[in-house]
């Protein structure tokens, strides 16, 4: 199927967490949520985002041109195809950070504050790093 209608695979069922922050769901949670995320990448990149540019191909021996508006709608189109992979890439960083968190025994601690991380916001968004106060904060 191509980019435009491309379909991720499903998330994975987030993960009941007691009270306090279970380390190994958490990162199984994390775990599957970096391999859909690779999952992603790989078809998007098989896509043919990395095919050469029709204007640039050799084998774009055709006498006739391609008209202005399809050029420029083919290249909104792959721009838009990269903007997505560096979203997916900037996901995968996230988790790969939390998971570095994990390791380091700071997940589920806010960076700014230093106070735990809801459970239901970890559900949520695994890769979490601060808590709803500090993120709203962040975005504006």
């Amino acid at each position: 199927m191509g980019a435009r209608g491309f379909r991720s695979p499903p998330p994975p069922p987030p993960p009941t967490y007691a009270v306090r922050v279970d380390a190994d769901a958490a990162r199984r949670h994390l775990e599957a949520e970096n391999e859909r995320l690779h999952q992603v990448r790989t078809a998007l990149e098989n896509e043919h985002l990395h095919d050469e540019p029709e204007e640039d191909s050799s084998a774009e021996l055709s006498h006739f041109d391609q008209h202005p508006a399809d050029a420029a709608s083919d290249a909104f189109e792959r721009e838009k195809e990269f903007s997505i992979l560096d979203q997916v890439q900037a996901e995968l960083d996230d988790v790969e950070r939390a998971l570095k968190r994990l390791d380091d025994g700071s997940y589920g601690s806010c960076q700014a504050c230093g106070q735990e991380i809801g459970d239901d916001r970890l559900v949520a968004v695994p890769a979490a790093r601060f808590c709803l106060e500090h993120q709203s904060a962040a975005e504006t």
